[in-house]
């Protein structure tokens, strides 16, 4: 692929990037340099991800020059399954994909919008949560819905946290030294406020748990995760809900925040009370079922990693997990899990399975993918 025309103009061989990740009411920014060293962070208040301009034209000034921009868009749809430079026609498009995460595309756009007005020569790249579940076969990413559905309203499983699983995977290659098509087969559990396993062979998703939304899956912090979707009809049939008092509901006061009244995993684990002791025991299981499922699409399975804010920093989670999954062939020291810091292998000599916990690192992600596209 020939290099973008501003890169080479410029002759950069290994490009500064800045990375650029909307939150829901935050803007954080990463400049990554030629090496992936982390060369400054700003986080900036940015109500619906669109911060103050003289605050945003200050921190990135106080970066420092960037070559390159990554953008973190949280849905490609099915058109896009890679990253891409971000023109007026790509833009246009993502626009067009509001309707399918309408919570969460207009925030990675609006950031995207400030940042392109605030260095407006730099070529911008957008890298897309969804696009590493692409890979999926159709067994795993369709749904047995009306055919009318998923042909004219795309309506399948996209999954999402592809950015996270993507790198973590890649991590766990290098940490336990497999190489690209040794079969090397692993499951990254993605475990933060958001929560989602990914079944990675070779580099690539075969399956995932999150769906056409991110609401699907795991137990969450404030979201339900998977429910029978005959439960929310008869909600909207018998309790008279709208559709937009129901979406509230598994949004923000489900998961962790409606069995034990706190979103914080770490306050939880703390409690003794009974709501505590079930909210963890559902978390497990659906955790504990949703690996089982991960390692039987990949046949079997070479390593488990835990990474997000959870994953990296509960080794009560980690023990607990794997002490009801120990005939996948894992096994812990939980000497080496409870003084954990990523990234490591805390896995016990005699494991079949290894366990990881890596550091959840996006930004070096994107920055890869950015110089992919720009190289």
């Amino acid at each position: 692929m020939a290099r973008h025309p501003w890169v080479r103009e410029q002759g950069i061989g290994h490009l500064k990037v800045l990375v650029v990740n909307a939150g829901s009411s935050s803007l954080k920014l990463r400049l990554l340099g030629e090496n992936d060293e982390l060369l400054g962070a700003e986080d900036l208040e940015a109500p619906a991800a669109r911060p103050d301009a003289l605050e945003l034209d200050s921190a990135i000034h106080r970066l420092g020059r960037a070559d390159a921009v990554g953008h973190r868009i949280v849905h490609g749809g099915v058109e896009f399954i890679a990253p891409v430079v971000l023109d007026l026609d790509v833009i246009d498009q993502l626009r067009e994909l509001t309707d399918l995460a309408p919570l969460r595309q207009p925030k990675s756009l609006a950031a995207l919008d400030a940042v392109s007005e605030a260095l407006p020569r730099l070529p911008a790249v957008g890298c897309f949560d969804t696009a590493f579940h692409a890979t999926m076969p159709e067994s795993a990413a369709t749904y047995a819905v009306p055919r009318d559905w998923w042909k004219r309203l795309h309506v399948r499983r996209y999954g999402f946290h592809g950015l996270s699983h993507s790198y973590a995977s890649r991590r766990a290659a290098q940490m336990l030294r497999r190489s690209d098509g040794d079969g090397f087969r692993v499951v990254t559990c993605h475990l933060g406020a958001g929560a989602s396993l990914a079944a990675v062979l070779n580099g690539q998703s075969v399956d995932t748990t999150m769906g056409f939304t991110p609401l699907e899956g795991l137990v969450m912090a404030t979201r339900a995760g998977s429910v029978d979707p005959g439960l929310l009809l008869w909600l909207l049939d018998h309790e008279g809900l709208s559709a937009a008092e129901l979406s509230q509901a598994l949004e923000h006061e489900s998961g962790l925040t409606a069995l034990a009244g706190t979103a914080d995993m770490r306050e939880v684990l703390r409690r003794t009370d009974s709501d505590a002791q079930l909210a963890v025991e559902v978390y497990l299981h659906r955790l504990r079922s949703g690996i089982g499922a991960m390692t039987a699409a990949l046949g079997g399975l070479d390593a488990l990693v835990f990474t997000g804010g959870v994953g990296e920093n509960s080794a009560p989670i980690r023990e607990r997990t794997v002490a009801g999954i120990g005939h996948l062939g894992l096994r812990m020291n939980p000497e080496m899990n409870s003084m954990a810091a990523p990234d490591a292998d805390l896995s016990a000599t005699e494991a079949a399975a290894r366990t990881l916990v890596v550091a959840a690192r996006e930004d070096l992600e994107i920055a890869r993918q950015v110089r992919s596209v720009l190289a």
